[in-house]
């Protein structure tokens, strides 16, 4: 933290065990919303206090790249999802939370010579702009799409409706040869 100039300690709360699911409950810290019946839960990693008493949530991460870590990516963009579900939860909950949030990266570094059972790590912070904003209106489109009749149809840059579909053809096309068609 001094390295990066944070000026914020450990947040002491009763809660914090909890939040973090040292009591593996699976559930961390949460909100009832009333409006969508829906429980939203989210387990943390951490939590920093500043001297103005606001909260900083903080995710830890582990990769191993020799790339620069950046939260750009394509595939890094569900991590600030997730950390601004963490603010919204914590706001909601009462607490003031800044929109500051940090991700811990420690990324486990690829230039030793030789492996022996040791792994060397590079710790970095990344600062993080939470926008929590979207989060109620994601939340009655979830109650939605979990009340209505029928399934959504496939977003079309879905991975994993992608993959089903594919998944589906191959099942349709092996019960087909197994009944002769």
């Amino acid at each position: 933290m001094e390295k990066y100039d944070i000026d914020a300690i450990p947040f002491d709360h009763p809660d914090i065990g909890i939040w973090r699911d040292d009591v593996k409950k699976f559930e961390g810290a949460s909100y009832f919303h009333k409006p969508t019946n829906l429980k939203i839960c989210g387990i943390i990693d951490d939590i920093w206090v500043n001297p103005k008493n606001e909260l900083y949530l903080v995710d830890y991460k582990s990769t191993s790249t020799s790339r620069e870590i950046s939260l750009e990516d394509e595939y890094k963009q569900g991590y600030k999802k997730q950390v601004e579900i963490y603010q919204w939860i914590f706001r909601q909950n009462g607490f003031k939370v800044s929109d500051t949030a940090y991700f811990v990266f420690a990324n486990a570094l690829k230039t030793p010579e030789k492996f022996d059972g040791i792994l060397e790590f590079e710790m970095q912070i990344i600062t993080h702009k939470g926008d929590d904003s979207w989060v109620e209106k994601t939340l009655f489109e979830i109650k939605k799409c979990l009340s209505a009749n029928t399934l959504p149809a496939p977003a079309e840059n879905c991975e994993y409706c992608a993959y089903r579909a594919v998944a589906r053809t191959h099942e349709q096309n092996t019960v087909q040869g197994k009944l002769g068609f």
